[in-house]
């Protein structure tokens, strides 16, 4: 590989900012600010919206808003059938 023309591919800690939930992975993501880990190290830190530990589809805490007059039941029970 070529010297200085490929990004800078590190540990990076993801930081949820709906609950503060973090993790540590391998990413190019350019990032201006850093987080002491409960290990000593210090890494860069890349804030999100939402994660899996957050997003409703993932915490099972998803609704269905059915404000298409039936619509949504409609379909479930015609393909009720196909479901595992």
């Amino acid at each position: 590989m070529k010297e200085g023309i490929h990004p800078q591919y590190r540990d990076i800690c993801f930081v949820d900012l709906s609950n503060g939930f973090k993790f540590v992975t391998r990413s190019c993501a350019q990032t201006r600010e850093t987080v002491k880990m409960e290990d000593g190290r210090e890494l860069p830190m890349y804030k999100l919206e939402t994660t899996s530990e957050s997003h409703p589809f993932y915490t099972g805490t998803q609704k269905s808003n059915d404000s298409l007059g039936g619509r949504v039941e409609k379909f479930r029970n015609k393909f009720a059938h196909l479901k595992k």
